[in-house]
């Protein structure tokens, strides 16, 4: 039970991994789980892939819009994965953080580190690694998104990507989806118990103490 005069700020969730070890379908799941949940929605400078739409997936638009979001301070963050531009919009989630929502994102390990500089106090950062590197390439096949040079691209990218591990605060070793959904729930509730996102309980425990 929560009362009314302790209120909490809202946090991001930040789920990064090399491609095809499991954040977005991770993502997805914990949103459709917990209607508290908000999925930070990015903008994109790259094509829609089958089956994506706009504003659910990704905010697609075109390298001048988004040279013009970067120059006016309109990105928490941005960065660029094999020749397309990604960044996550400063408005929308600073809305939701004050009024104590969670959002969460998956963004790669560059775009968390800008985190850390523009939100360092409401960025919650969790890496999810592949259980081994022929699980991660037999993902990244079976779900036939890409062509064979793209694969290959990713391929020799996650082991860089993966070096970065260290800089989280978690680490999710994704071998069962199911598993990895559920520490990723547990991270959540952890999280949201926090002392320093919970304002007011400094003045109610001084009540309690006055009797």
């Amino acid at each position: 039970m929560s009362l009314p005069e302790i209120q909490r700020r809202g946090f991001i969730l930040v789920l990064s991994s090399p491609s095809g070890a499991g954040k977005t379908t991770i993502t997805r799941r914990l949103v459709e789980r917990d209607p508290a949940l908000s999925l930070s929605v990015s903008v994109t400078t790259r094509p829609p892939r089958a089956g994506e739409i706009d504003g659910r997936d990704y905010h697609f638009i075109d390298r001048k819009r988004f040279d013009a979001m970067v120059i006016a301070g309109e990105l928490l963050e941005q960065a660029t994965v094999f020749g397309h531009s990604y960044g996550t919009p400063r408005a929308a989630v600073e809305v939701v953080l004050a009024t104590g929502g969670d959002i969460v994102t998956d963004i790669d390990w560059q775009g968390t580190q800008q985190l850390k500089e523009s939100v360092p106090h409401d960025l919650v950062s969790v890496f999810v690694l592949p259980p081994s590197t022929a699980a991660l390439e037999l993902r990244l096949r079976n779900r036939a998104q890409d062509s064979e040079a793209i694969v290959a691209a990713r391929m020799a990218k996650a082991a860089e990507e993966m070096s970065h591990w260290s800089e989280y605060d978690y680490v999710i070793i994704n071998n069962d989806i199911e598993a990895s959904v559920a520490e990723a729930e547990a991270i959540l509730r952890a999280e949201r118990l926090r002392r320093t996102r919970r304002l007011g309980l400094a003045d109610f425990v001084n009540r309690l103490r006055a009797g």
